[in-house]
Parts: structure tokens; sequence; C-alpha cells
């Protein structure tokens, strides 16, 4: 697979695949590496995950009438600025901090880090659509085009969460098994 475009790959090709095949998924809770640094990365990716499906079930609720458009206003504020501001400043800390570290220890999985960063890119202009749409919600919950602008959010962060969930996927079977593998003071 050459297109590693965060658009368009199906997962991790092969090649960037040499360390999950020592270190799988299900035993990296099992590992002596796993708490602390693993076990932190992997929780904020769980919140990231939590704070989108959170969102798109309230925004769900509002369009099937289960949940007022303005006790949702205030929710989508809360936690939308939370997701932007933790999602931003973590990929912050990866591009600047680990991702060079990785790649120092991993040099066959340089293209792999080289992707997750370009993903990081992208997903920038993907967090700049969520503002928008998020942002319609905020101002038009009172009126008549607020099913409107909450349908077209939905849509939106349903596609959003599609893509991020691959980006978050693809990154943790690169660098928890890295980190697995090398020790978390390797990286730190």
């Amino acid at each position: 697979m050459t297109d590693l475009s965060l658009t368009t790959r199906p997962g991790l090709p092969e090649a960037l695949t040499v360390l999950l095949a020592d270190y799988p998924r299900d035993g990296w809770t099992f590992h002596n590496n796993f708490d602390g640094l693993v076990a932190f990365w992997l929780d904020r990716h769980l919140n990231f995950r939590t704070l989108t499906a959170r969102m798109m079930a309230e925004a769900q609720a509002v369009l099937d009438g289960r949940m007022d458009p303005e006790r949702h206003a205030a929710s989508l504020s809360r936690m939308g600025n939370r997701f932007l501001t933790e999602l931003h400043g973590h990929h912050q800390i990866e591009d600047q901090h680990f991702f060079p570290r990785l790649t120092r220890l991993e040099r066959r999985l340089e293209r792999g880090f080289q992707m997750l960063e370009t993903d990081h890119h992208a997903i920038d202009g993907l967090l700049h659509r969520f503002t928008t749409a998020a942002n319609a919600v905020l101002t038009g919950w009172q009126g008549p085009t607020h099913a409107t602008a909450t349908g077209a959010f939905l849509t939106d962060l349903q596609g959003i969460g599609t893509l991020l969930d691959r980006h978050l996927t693809d990154e943790e079977d690169l660098i928890v098994p890295t980190i697995l593998h090398h020790g978390p003071g390797a990286v730190e």
C-alpha cells in the first residue's frame, strides 16, 4: 500500500506493523511497560472517542426531540471546547516531542510516524470544519434552523469521528508496540 492518506487508507500497511506482530493488542495490558505512559496515552485516545460519541449522541437526541436545544448548546460548548483544546494539545506534544524520539528508536517505522504527523495536519482541517458546524448549532439553537444546523453538525461529526478513529487506531498500533518494546523511559 503506497497511499497513506488518512481519508483513504484502510489501516496500516504491513511494513508498519512489524512491532505490532510481536506486541499484539490483546497482550498490551499485561506487558511490564504498559502502566504509566502507555496507559495514559490510551486513556487520552479513549477520551477523544468518548467525547465524539457523546457529542453525536446528544446531537441525535436533539433531532429526535429527546434533548432541549438550549441544554444541548451548553453541553456542546463545554464538550466541543474540551475536545478541540485537548486534541490540539495532544497532537502538539506528539509532533514536537514523541514522534521525533520514536523515529530515532525505530527507523524502520519512520514512514509511519511521518504519516501520523501528516494526519495531524489533515485533522486540523477537520477540526476547523467541526468548529464551523458547532458554531452554527451554538448560534442557531433558538431559531427555526436549529434542526438543520444540528443535522449538518451530526453528519460532519460522524465523518470526523470515523477519520479520527482511523488515526487513533493506527497511532496506537505504531506507538504502543514501540514503547512496549523500548520502554517508556526511551521516549520520556
